[in-house]
Formats: C-alpha cells, structure tokens, sequence
C-alpha cells in the first residue's frame, strides 16, 4: 500500500494500480522503455491491474512474466468495464492512469486519476476527469514511486 497525507485534497491510502495498455503504457502496441522496471518496483507495495482493449494484439507478450494481472477487454462499453472493475476493487484504494476517452470513468471514480498526454494525446474528457495530467507514463509511475511529489500537485 503507498500511503500519503495531502493537505486540502484528504489522505491517499492505495492498494491498487489500474493502467490502459495502448496510448499508457505502450504507444502502437510497443511497451515504452523503462515502463516495465517502473511496474516491478510498484508491485512491491500495490496491485498492478492493466486492463485493455488490446488494439493492436500485443500486450500479453509484452507484459508476459511480471506480477499483475492483465484484463482484456470485449469491444463496446469498456469506459463502464473499466469503470465497473475499479468499483469491484474499491475506487477508494484505487489509482488509475490513462489517456482514452474509454478510461475517464475509471479516472472519475478512483481516490487518484492521472491523466497522461503522450503520442496518442489524451481526450478531453479523461483529462477533465483526471486530479493530474502528465505528459509522460514514466512520470505518473514515479508520481508513485515518490509520493511525496503527490502532495505539491495536489495540496489545496
């Protein structure tokens, strides 16, 4: 669990990371550098989940052999999937990052969504529903890593 006090934004007490794979953690179906070495280190204090449509086939071999769980999703509806499997989880113990327009209900209901603009770019409405935008997905996992960095963001 990463734990953290913020002031005028509440205490952050996360069990749970929910990621996209596609435009998040991969851009054209490729894991970006340093992504999975990230992960590896988040493992240690929270469940990683990644969910995703999978668009271009190629996430179980690139996140094959690691400690999380990858959900494929069927086509239609996955922002209320995404949604659905944050509410299973407790959103309140869940942190989420995306860029799709299919993950801002899970950026809504999580205790932390994080937004990142990347190759892809990022709806609007994901960012709209995010607490904080990034550019990069390297920098939203070391949000985590480092969550002291959370409080100057976040604090009222």
């Amino acid at each position: 669990m990463i734990g953290v006090d913020i002031p005028g934004f509440g205490s952050l007490r996360v069990a749970h990371l929910v990621l996209d794979f596609n435009g998040t953690l991969a851009v054209d179906g490729k894991l970006l550098p340093g992504v999975k070495s990230r992960l590896t280190r988040l493992a240690s204090d929270l469940r990683i989940h990644i969910i995703t449509a999978d668009t271009f086939g190629r996430a179980r071999a690139a996140l094959s052999g690691a400690p999380w769980t990858l959900t494929v999703l069927e086509s239609g509806s996955q922002d209320r999937a995404k949604a659905a499997y944050v509410r299973r989880l407790g959103p309140a113990r869940c942190a989420c990052i995306g860029n799709g327009r299919n993950d801002r209900l899970m950026l809504r209901k999580a205790t932390l969504g994080i937004a990142i603009v990347q190759a892809e770019g990022a709806a609007t409405a994901s960012i709209l529903d995010a607490d904080i935008v990034v550019n990069d997905v390297r920098d939203a996992l070391d949000l985590l890593l480092e969550p002291a960095r959370l409080i100057a963001t976040l604090r009222a």
